[in-house]
């Protein structure tokens, strides 16, 4: 019988693999944020790697102090072992003069799984520098979307399904919020949800108020809007103090259409009115579906004692998360 089993597995296994079925993958090893350049020695110490870490380490915008975007290590192609292939990201530099052209590749879980390999191929250390910059921005937004859907995939995974019923029941959609967040407070148009620890404080505000006769997406009216909502349910800790925007850097609004999805995306600081706590903040702005209200649903963090990339690129992650809820779901549940 045993023999039996054992050829049977045996044969599974191998028609598994005859049918196309992937070979399962071992999960990415590394920290978040980091990433790993594989690159000669020369070209590293070279103008190729100062360009590479000139963006992939350049300063990550709106955050208090210097923080690089990404961590970086350099690892040489010949010494590109498994125990680097397995990295969450991958960034592979191919220089070869006997190349017909040059070129960029992404691929997903190459190596393990989820992960992010993008490969660059050029005959030489200038080709490779204007294919980089060629490609910088889709560069950075890919790397960027593996880390945020990495976060949003363990946020489903240990979901406080609560806290999404709680925001659906006013709203009628939600982010997917993991386990530790908590509901702070709730109104008929304002949700506040937080993470609160010792040391640091990543929150969450989704509110809505009505649209205007005037272009409603404006960087303007988007923060006046927010001062005002944030003042009425916001408090600082001493009489007198509220969340409000801060004011020595303007806030600025991207377009985005994401997954579907489109909305104005402001990024700036928050600070509270008569006292010195602050910090980063990043929103998403856009219509309800019956084009009667705008809703924002925005991501904060204060952290004084840390470093405050990793902890917005989580909040942050959650709110990219939303999703309209979809007909007959409440049934299903």
């Amino acid at each position: 019988m045993k023999r039996i089993l054992i050829l049977a597995a045996i044969l599974l296994a191998a028609v598994s693999c005859k049918s196309g079925t992937k070979t399962l993958l071992p999960n990415v090893s590394g920290k978040a944020g980091e990433v790993i350049v594989i690159m000669d020695k020369n070209n590293w110490d070279g103008d190729l790697g100062s360009e590479v870490r000139d963006i992939l380490a350049g300063d990550c915008p709106y955050l208090a102090q210097k923080e690089p975007l990404y961590n970086m290590a350099n690892v040489s192609p010949t010494g590109f072992a498994d125990i680097f292939k397995v990295h969450r990201n991958i960034v592979i530099f191919k220089i070869d003069p006997t190349l017909a052209e040059g070129g960029m590749l992404y691929q997903a879980d190459v190596w393990a799984r989820p992960q992010c390999v993008i490969q660059l191929s050029a005959r030489d250390a200038a080709e490779a520098i204007q294919l980089f910059k060629d490609n910088e921005e889709r560069i950075l937004s890919t790397l960027e979307q593996a880390e945020r859907d990495r976060i949003i995939a363990n946020c489903k995974l240990y979901e406080e399904r609560s806290l999404a019923a709680e925001v659906r029941a006013t709203f009628g959609g939600s982010p997917h919020f993991p386990s530790g967040y908590k509901l702070k407070k709730k109104t008929d148009d304002f949700i506040w949800i937080a993470d609160e620890k010792q040391y640091s404080n990543q929150g969450v505000f989704i509110y809505r108020y009505p649209t205007g006769e005037k272009e409603n997406l404006t960087v303007e009216n988007i923060i006046a809007q927010r001062n005002r909502v944030l003042q009425d349910n916001v408090p600082g800790m001493f009489p007198g103090t509220y969340m409000t925007t801060g004011d020595y850097i303007k806030p600025t609004v991207e377009y985005i259409r994401f997954r579907g999805r489109q909305f104005a995306q402001t990024r700036g600081f928050w600070e509270v009115h008569n006292d010195y706590m602050g910090g980063p903040f990043v929103s998403h702005a856009f219509y309800s579906p019956d084009a009667k209200s705008v809703i924002v649903v925005e991501a904060w963090v204060y952290a004084p004692r840390y470093d405050k990339r990793q902890y917005l690129r989580q909040v942050e992650s959650i709110i990219y998360s939303f999703e309209w809820d979809k007909p007959g779901e409440e049934e299903k549940k």
